[in-house]
């Protein structure tokens, strides 16, 4: 059973999916990008440590392949993106697609819960995350970190 596909604005398909989605073989994907070790991928892809509720472990990693996983988008094959639940680390890398997509930094999850799921990106710390990665990307002052 595939997780769900969303299209973005510039017209690249993503695939959001929880690790139960998990497939070796499916021919609709070109690459994927993961979250929880659960994955370890034998198909074209990459995994990148990232706490579950919280961040990645390292900033500069997740943001090179955030990129990666963004230049292999295409109107044809898809790029699944996965963590443990397919809610809240995946919903921060779709946020992030939108916004390299083109969708403002302030406006990407509210994109991503009205376009896949309203309980995506979890947590305030992911929804700051996005931000910062927004901010990062255009090379703008990034919002100031919450305190826990």
């Amino acid at each position: 059973m595939p997780g769900t596909d969303l299209i973005l604005p510039k017209g690249g398909r993503v695939r959001a999916s929880a690790s139960y989605h998990r497939a070796e073989h499916d021919p609709e994907r070109a690459w994927g990008l993961y979250m929880d070790p659960y994955w370890a991928p034998t198909w074209p892809g990459r995994y990148v440590p990232w706490e579950n509720m919280a961040l990645p472990v390292d900033f500069d990693e997740a943001v090179e392949a955030i990129r990666e996983a963004y230049d292999k988008l295409s109107a044809r094959r898809v790029v699944e993106v996965g963590c443990q639940g397919g809610i809240g680390r995946t919903g921060c890398v779709i946020a992030c697609f939108a916004i390299l997509d083109g969708v403002a930094p302030n406006e990407a999850v509210r994109w991503v819960r009205e376009r896949y799921l309203v309980r995506a990106v979890e947590t305030p710390i992911q929804e700051w995350w996005v931000e910062w990665y927004g901010a990062r990307l255009h090379g703008t002052e990034p919002p100031p970190r919450p305190r826990r």
